[in-house]
């Protein structure tokens, strides 16, 4: 293939428009803000689990003290019904001393419950503590995902106008070169992993990076100006100016 020296001098300035897009398409696959976020989201629903299961021992506790509560009050009930026969008095001596021993017993269940109670109630108070420490952990962390997340939308907005800018200052570049030269240099550039075309400087490769020598040297040297050469090893287009030291 041949083209103009200038044409294939120009697509230096096409390759770096693209090594630029690619550039600014790996910042954008590897932004730290995705990783960061990532992590928050799993600390998120490691948090949420926790929460799952302090709500449930919390209303666990709310159960079991409801539970107390009812079987306190009914032995508070039964206590006041046996003192007020006590008061009244009407029953027979060994009724009577009866019911004041299970005046004496009930009250003594009632403290007994009371304390279990009071045990619980402390219990409950640090569940419930634990619950809002874990409440406020998942809000932070919420906040903290969400400047993440802004924090990454910016980059990304910014990402975008570079490589909209990019992409509009490579479309002259492109209508004005030789189709064919285009589409050889694209073809590369696919299979090569985004270099098309490298510069020779000072009789070595810009795309591999290898010194010409011998045969292969004089083969550059010796190509016609306007013939497009390509590098024996890795295939890309040799842009040759006066500093390729030929």
């Amino acid at each position: 293939m041949r083209a103009d020296p200038k044409d294939q001098q120009r697509l230096l300035d096409v390759q770096a428009i693209d090594t630029a897009l690619q550039q600014l398409a790996h910042r954008k696959k590897n932004l730290p803000e995705l990783a960061e976020i990532a992590g928050l989201i799993k600390v998120i629903g490691a948090l949420e689990d926790e929460r799952a299961r302090a709500e449930v021992h919390v209303d666990d506790l709310d159960r079991d003290i409801a539970k107390f509560e009812r079987e306190v009050d009914a032995v508070r009930q039964r206590r006041n019904r046996d003192n007020e026969r006590l008061v009244d008095g009407r029953l027979p001596a060994r009724e009577l001393t009866a019911l004041e021993h299970e005046v004496v017993s009930l009250t003594r269940r009632q403290s007994e419950l009371e304390d279990a109670e009071l045990e619980l109630m402390e219990k409950r108070e640090a569940a419930q503590a634990a619950l809002d420490s874990v409440d406020t952990k998942i809000a932070s962390t919420r906040e903290r995902r969400e400047a993440t997340e802004a924090k990454r939308d910016l980059t990304l907005n910014e990402i975008a106008k570079e490589e909209e800018w990019k992409i509009t200052s490579r479309r002259p570049l492109i209508a004005d070169l030789p189709a064919d030269l285009v589409e050889l240099y694209d073809k590369i550039r696919e299979q090569s992993g985004g270099l098309g075309a490298a510069l020779v400087r000072h009789g070595q490769c810009g795309g591999c990076r290898l010194e010409l020598y011998g045969a292969d040297r004089a083969r550059v040297r010796s190509a016609a100006a306007d013939e497009v050469v390509r590098c024996e090893e890795c295939r890309r287009i040799m842009v040759r100016t006066a500093e390729s030291g030929l």
